[in-house]
């Protein structure tokens, strides 16, 4: 199972895009707050679409309740200052995968990346370039971990109209 765990996310058009590739990758989504918006607000649903119904997210009052209610996971952190790719990463594993993302103003905390070093990750790009939309981002690294495992449990065909139509 791949975990997308969003620290203290700010835009809700955002976490709504992330939410929707997340039902699309089967992936589990977790929240910790303060978030900067309301679940219930309506450019979030937006965003999500009708796929929020078929998410499966947890809310978190704050990073430690996260840790303690996942038995401290192993986080592998998506930061402008990592200085390796996630196709550097052995994501080849039964084990679940968590892929941690912060907010969009100031990132992960430097306390929390400083516990794991070797778990830092940077999309790479032009040295110009200061970062990437967030939800682009979570897209680019679940697929990179669904990748690497040749895309389980995900369909190589389309079943709303049908697998044979753009043959017809």
């Amino acid at each position: 199972m791949i975990h997308i765990v969003l620290f203290e996310p700010e835009i809700p058009q955002n976490t709504g895009n992330i939410m929707r590739s997340c039902v699309a990758f089967d992936a589990q989504l977790h929240l910790i707050k303060p978030l900067g918006f309301k679940l219930d607000e309506s450019r979030l649903r937006r965003s999500g679409l009708d796929y929020i119904q078929d998410l499966t997210y947890t809310v978190y009052e704050n990073f430690e309740e996260f840790k303690i209610k996942n038995n401290n996971p192993i986080l592998y952190f998506v930061t402008r200052y990592g200085h390796k790719p996630p196709s550097s990463f052995d994501f080849k594993t039964n084990d679940d995968i968590y892929l941690m993302f912060g907010k969009e103003s100031t990132g992960i905390p430097k306390e929390i990346l400083q516990t794991d070093l070797q778990r830092c990750m940077r999309l790479p790009m032009v040295k110009s370039a200061r970062s990437l939309n967030l939800s682009n981002c979570v897209a680019i690294c679940i697929y990179e971990v669904l990748r690497q495992n040749e895309y389980y449990n995900l369909s190589f065909n389309e079943y709303i109209k049908g697998a044979h139509w753009i043959e017809n």
